[in-house]
């Protein structure tokens, strides 16, 4: 048996951990929503002096002692304290290859980067980028060497958002999909039916898009009083469990299929942090699978449900008089509008069909920069060319193109592939709640959601890190991973829809 004293102390430090990375959360969520623009130098001083005090606590040799005293009696007993044991150590064991003026540096620099980054992309100036991403791979690529690999530099550094997970095995999956994919891009662009996609571009006042998007968000279960919903460049989810639960959105009111499937992709991830177990919020059991896991719930709620046929028999309407300009749009064409498949610049903007590609650019781009066989000052051509490639268009300028995502800037590589992944997950996810809840369409059709929700609370989030994410696929779907449910879901929702 786990000797109790022991297992408390280490619960009491992993805990404090957790809450030093909450900290750092919330600087880099003031950051991109509120904080003055000349602040970043502080801000990026302040997130660098926290991630080494978490840093230093992790690699602490107390707590390397009670690892080794929980793995020497026992922490296989229980699977609460298995969990923890085990994911701590494999955090431990990356961490203390890590020296701290490194991680320090990393922190530092990113925070400098996303300050840069931001106006760069609004000036589409990828010159002015530029240095710092040179400065962020070399660092990096510091970071691959220290912890070690198989494969490629590249696997150290995916491994951190999707443990377990190699280069090459994502791409013999990546070339799957892509096999499914570019055919089914194909018959839709020769298809004898096309959306009217201008249904999409008439005015919808913002204010009108705010009110829209926190209902919509609040109906599929956001708790606004653990959480609250702002603006950001980018959209993202900034939470590390279910009591303060952070969205970003952007708006367009020439647009309004941003804002509102961007609040739902981000509300599918709050979802998720909402649902973990509160009684172990701090450890590994009271957190999220991986960033593939994450954004499977993501991927779900905004697609699979938000652009649905069902869920707009339901909230329809409700659109309509929230925006009198869709007032004569029937529900037919708006539902084909917003499931219209055509080659775009903007990946956070992409339809279900072609968003997989999109992934697969950066997945090659970020191989090939970790590996240094493209050079920085290489990257708008290089991400250029892949999009002739891929979409058979190229982007007017950077802020379309290569400076169009956040996540160069924050020193995330590796951090991509989890968005395709989480598309198979999400899949397969939704398949097995379909079987488990025969009338699931007809609840959503209803605007009940809560029995979905209650179901992946149960089935997903409540397991906290009990298992790694191929593991949980399994235990909830019965099968491994599989892009069979992906494709057959492009399928069936697709070529009726477009009548090829």
């Amino acid at each position: 048996m786990v000797a109790q004293n022991a297992y408390e102390s280490f619960v009491g430090r992993i805990k404090d951990i957790d809450t030093a990375h909450q900290i750092e959360s919330l600087l880099g969520w003031d950051q991109e929503t509120y904080m003055p623009r000349r602040a970043a130098k502080d801000r990026a001083n302040q997130i660098a002096l926290i991630a080494g005090i978490a840093h230093e606590r992790l690699i602490s040799e107390e707590v390397g002692s009670l690892l080794e005293e929980l793995e020497r009696n026992g922490a296989d007993d229980d699977p609460v304290v298995a969990t923890n044991v085990r994911e701590t150590r494999w955090r431990y064991d990356r961490a203390v290859k890590l020296p701290t003026d490194l991680v320090k540096t990393i922190a530092r620099t990113s925070t400098l980067a996303k300050a840069t980054w931001a106006g760069a992309r609004k000036e589409s100036d990828f010159s002015r980028f530029a240095p710092h991403l040179v400065e962020l791979l070399d660092l990096k690529r510091q970071v691959a060497e220290h912890i070690g690999y198989d494969g490629e530099p590249y696997d150290a550094l995916m491994d951190e958002y999707e443990p377990g997970a190699q280069a090459a095995d994502v791409q013999v999956v990546f070339d799957r999909v892509k096999a499914e994919l570019v055919p089914l891009v194909a018959a839709i662009k020769d298809a004898p039916r096309r959306p009217d996609t201008t249904i999409l571009t008439r005015t919808c006042p913002v204010a009108g898009q705010a009110a829209f998007d926190r209902r919509v968000a609040e109906a599929l279960g956001f708790d606004f009083e653990a959480g609250r919903i702002d603006v950001s460049t980018h959209p993202f989810c900034s939470g590390r469990g279910p009591h303060d639960v952070r969205l970003t959105t952007r708006y367009d009111e020439h647009y309004m299929p941003m804002s509102l499937f961007g609040t739902m992709h981000e509300a599918g991830h709050g979802l998720y942090e909402q649902g973990l177990d509160p009684e172990h919020i701090g450890t590994p059991m009271g957190d999220a699978v991986s960033l593939g896991i994450h954004e499977s719930q993501s991927r779900l709620w905004e697609n699979q449900v938000g652009r649905g046929r069902m869920f707009w028999n339901h909230y329809y309407p409700a659109l309509q008089a929230e925006f009198p300009s869709l007032a004569d749009v029937p529900l037919d064409d708006f539902y084909f509008a917003i499931n219209t498949v055509r080659p775009s610049f903007i990946r956070v903007e992409a339809d279900e069909v072609t968003y997989g590609l999109h992934i697969m650019l950066r997945f090659d781009l970020e191989r090939r920069m970790i590996s240094g066989t493209l050079a920085v000052n290489d990257i708008p051509e290089a991400w250029n060319t892949g999009m002739q490639e891929l979409f058979g268009i190229t982007p007017p300028d950077d802020a379309r193109g290569c400076l169009q995502d956040i996540h160069w800037s924050m020193g995330t590589f590796g951090y991509f592939p989890t968005y395709a992944l989480g598309n198979l997950y999400a899949a397969q996810f939704f398949a097995a709640a379909r079987r488990a809840l025969p009338d699931l369409d007809q609840q959503i059709a209803a605007g009940r959601t809560a029995p979905l929700l209650q179901w992946l609370r149960e089935n997903i989030h409540r397991h906290g890190q009990r298992y790694r994410a191929h593991e949980l696929v399994k235990v909830v779907t019965g099968a491994e991973l599989s892009h069979e449910p992906f494709i057959a879901y492009l399928n069936a929702k697709f070529r009726p829809l477009y009548g090829i």
